[in-house]
């Protein structure tokens, strides 16, 4: 037990409280086009399809990796390779939420698809700074820092998405105000969150090594000295935007990487079917914005804080691959608990039962996917290989998860069957992960030996 408690020391310093701030600064974009949005639209009389559609726009967070080489690349003139990056787009967020806010849903539907996938874009390009940031910020033989900034980072998401996500919530209930003048408030958090950057530490990392090996590599490919700048601008676009997926498979060998991009798409697609149809489903069954705020929201954050840093310590203590299989098979079970609310009505208890279960699954199986990604990534192109993988996450995630209305919708709102086929989603992804179990057990191996005597 003394030893379990010991490994908090991984958690006291600076970079990983910035990990944590940035964490929030992730989260909190998905207030705007996800719960926020959805209760907007719903409010405003849209269907279940129609609500469930509308979530393509995040097709943005699973095609960032097609620009993600250019923030590994193209150095920003301000507050460096990082954090430029990020600050520039919490700027654009700001700005889109600022124009959705005076919207209205009945005449300018479209306007808003369209400044929700402005918001999209910025948050996705946002997050692939700050994931490079935390990878970047942990030195190599750092396994302990790895799984305590994997803990946070996700302690921080959850905090912006459902901590300041209780306020738009508690704000159309008590206040009066309408959505689209809550959403200006949504934009004042964001630039608060936006302090944040100047007080982290920028990343100290040499590139240059490693980019001109690649230069080297596709130059000896390349020859003539013919139209030497084309020369010269295809070498620059090979190192940016080959260089980084051929580096992943040749370290990996393609069929373990195609193992590991298989296990991250399907490894969350049946908590996004749920999550999507997840306010639609507490409107329905008859609980309030106040119910949503204060139990789907505020007690999810503090669950999901608690055990996003004990899910860092049993990464620590057992491993990456134990803490995803763990949490893999509790998140299927907790699905079924929003089965039984189906059946049984807007019982708060049971409400309060089935969010601290899901809090709890969702925060450990996060923890150990961002310190699993992490793991497998190479700093030189860290922006690039991290958003590779966590975008196809993300594409199980949000673009297939937009027909889960049309779903509800096909089994003539029967919540409860629902429920268990998102449920049964997660055991493909389980599967997978067994498979390539050795791999990864010996990639945390070698992580431990660097740096050891």
């Amino acid at each position: 037990m003394s030893h379990f408690l010991s490994q908090f020391k991984a958690y006291y310093d600076r970079r990983i409280l910035t990990v944590f701030l940035f964490g929030i600064a992730s989260g909190y974009p998905w207030v705007m086009i996800s719960s926020a949005m959805t209760a907007w639209l719903k409010e405003e009389g849209l269907s279940r399809t129609a609500i469930g559609l509308f979530s393509v726009i995040f097709v943005a967070y699973s095609i960032n990796f097609l620009w993600s080489p250019l923030l590994d690349r193209l150095r920003l003139p301000w507050l460096g390779l990082r954090r430029g990056w990020i600050f520039t787009m919490q700027l654009g967020i700001i700005a889109a939420c600022c124009f959705l806010g005076q919207l209205q849903v009945q005449e300018q539907l479209y306007l808003m698809a369209l400044a929700g996938l402005l918001i999209a874009i910025a948050s996705a390009t946002q997050d692939i700074a700050i994931d490079a940031y935390r990878i970047d910020i942990i030195e190599q033989q750092e396994k302990d820092k790895l799984s305590a900034a994997s803990a946070m980072a996700t302690a921080g998401w959850w905090t912006g998405y459902g901590g300041l996500g209780a306020i738009p919530f508690f704000i159309s209930d008590w206040s009066g105000w309408t959505w689209g003048d809550i959403y200006f408030v949504l934009a004042g958090i964001m630039g608060l969150l936006s302090i944040a950057v100047f007080w982290a530490q920028e990343p100290q990392i040499n590139r240059q090594a490693s980019q001109q090996l690649a230069v080297s590599f596709y130059e000896q490919r390349i020859q003539g000295k013919q139209l030497q700048a084309l020369r010269k601008l295809g070498i620059w676009l090979l190192v940016t935007i080959v260089e980084p997926f051929r580096e992943f498979f040749a370290r990996n060998g393609v069929r373990f990487a195609l193992s590991i991009l298989a296990f991250i798409f399907l490894f969350k697609m049946g908590e996004a079917f749920l999550g999507r149809m997840s306010v639609v489903f507490y409107k329905e069954i008859g609980f309030s914005n106040t119910d949503i705020g204060t139990y789907s929201k505020l007690l999810n954050w503090w669950v999901t804080l608690f055990f996003a840093v004990l899910g860092g310590l049993v990464n620590i203590r057992y491993g990456i691959y134990r803490g995803l299989m763990i949490s893999g098979i509790t998140m299927a079970a907790s699905n079924l608990m929003f089965s039984l609310i189906a059946v049984v009505g807007p019982d708060k208890t049971l409400f309060v039962a089935a969010i601290f279960v899901d809090g709890f699954t969702s925060a450990w199986s996060s923890v150990a996917m961002v310190a699993f990604i992490s793991l497998m990534c190479n700093k030189t192109f860290s922006a690039t290989q991290y958003a590779l993988m966590a975008s196809l996450g993300v594409l199980g995630r949000t673009f297939l998860a937009s027909s889960s209305g049309f779903i509800v919708d096909s089994m003539d709102g029967n919540w409860a069957a629902f429920f268990v086929l998102t449920a049964v989603m997660v055991v493909p992804s389980l599967i997978f992960l067994w498979s390539i179990r050795d791999k990864i057990n010996q990639l945390e191996a070698r992580r431990d030996s660097v740096g050891q005597p």
